[in-house]
Order: structure tokens, then sequence, then C-alpha cells
């Protein structure tokens, strides 16, 4: 069989389920959520966090802020992209501008380790390709390998158990990665982030680390380079 047709049945066949719908649903919901509050702090010219400058987040944060309308401009695009949302007729044009919006938020949290949205900005990113998936008949034709015409939907009831067991796997997947993927953060306060120290191989190395961040506003990037330093050395002494 084609690929396109494949393609074609397969897609039918599960925007055709009910349960699929109320994910879908749910999905959009869940993601108009996550930008209107968000987009709103902007369009008034608020400060979107109370982190401390010295923290990574905060110090981005701080320095986005002071950008003028730049700062503006992306509270409108977030809160354009979730009204598109709302919309059946305009999901798939609020979901193109919401993925590049909310990459660019993930790829931003895992460059700072920021936590507040370490967890949150993946799954949102996975969602957006969800909904693009789900409305795949109308962005088909974007693909060299599609020449056919879509396959009526077909009703059915039954439950998906395996793509629900997905969706778990996939946030348990997200969840245990990100949250392991560091061997120490930045945290968003000082006391938060010696909290680590009683667990690190090097507490001292771990409380400088902390006090470079929170009290001295010292780099990232420079602040980890040393921490690993000495981990290095405390391991070749130990």
């Amino acid at each position: 069989m084609d690929i396109s047709l494949k393609l074609d049945a397969w897609h039918a066949e599960i925007r055709g389920n009910i349960w699929m719908r109320f994910f879908t649903t749910f999905t959009r919901l869940a993601l108009v959520a996550g930008f209107i509050p968000a987009g709103y702090v902007k369009i008034i010219g608020e400060r979107f966090t109370d982190l401390h400058n010295n923290q990574p987040m905060g110090h981005y944060l701080e320095a986005l802020h002071h950008t003028g309308y730049y700062y503006t401009f992306i509270g409108y695009a977030q809160v354009l992209a979730a009204l598109l949302l709302l919309m059946p007729r305009t999901v798939v044009l609020g979901t193109l501008l919401y993925l590049p919006i909310i990459l660019n938020i993930c790829i931003l949290s895992l460059a700072v380790r920021f936590e507040g949205s370490l967890l949150t900005a993946p799954l949102m990113v996975i969602a957006c390709v969800y909904l693009l998936c789900w409305h795949y008949d109308r962005i088909k034709y974007i693909f060299p390998f599609i020449n056919l015409p879509s396959t009526p939907f077909a009703q059915n009831k039954r439950f998906p158990k395996w793509f629900f067991a997905g969706v778990l796997a996939s946030f348990l997947a997200v969840g245990f990665t990100v949250t392991h993927i560091y061997n120490i953060l930045p945290r968003n306060t000082l006391t938060d982030c010696e909290t680590q120290c009683d667990s690190s191989e090097n507490p001292e190395a771990c409380k400088e680390f902390c006090e470079s961040i929170h009290i001295k506003g010292q780099d990232l990037d420079r602040s980890l380079d040393k921490y690993e330093r000495k981990l290095k050395r405390h391991k070749i002494n130990n």
C-alpha cells in the first residue's frame, strides 16, 4: 500500500476515536492555560518572576524585561497563539505559532538548568507536535509523498489503552530524564541550592558553587567549571 494511503487510514482511525478527541481537547486547553498568564504579564510590562538576578534564569529574565517592546511582543505572541488554539478553525495556525515559542523556552530551560520549566517546557513541545500530528490532514500536503485525498473518519469508542500507556511512559521518561540529567542545579535561592550539598561528592565545592551564583552573581558556566574541577581534584585525592 502507498505510504500516503497508510498514513491517511491510520490518521482517520485515530481521529475517529472519542477518547483521542477528549485527550486532544485537554491538550489544547492545557497549552492555552500555559501561555495566557505568561503572555499577559509581559503585555502589562511586569517582570515575569521574582527570581534573584544572580540566579541564571533570573539574570536572563531581568535582561529580557529591559528589552522594551520586544518583551511586550513576546507577550502578545503568546496570547495570540493561545487564543488561536481555542478556535477549531485556527488550531493549526495557533500550534505553528506556539511551537517555536515553547521550543525556545524549552532549550533555554535546559541551557540554564531552570527547574521551574525543566519538566513542563519539554512536555509542551511534545504536546504541540501531537496537535500537528492530530491535524495531519491539514498539513500533509507539504510532504512530497502525499498525493491522495484524506480518508473519512470512522467513529469508534474503543479505549486506546496502548496510546495512553505511551503517554504515561513519555511523561515518566521526560520527568526522569530532566530530573537526573544534571548533577547540580543553581535552584531558585541560595538555601534551596545548598540543600543539594549534603548528597554531593564534595559538599564544600557545592556550597562554593551556590555562593558563586546567588551571592557573587557569577556566570553559570564559569561556576560549573570551577565546581567540576574541584570534583575532579576531590576524586583524585580520595
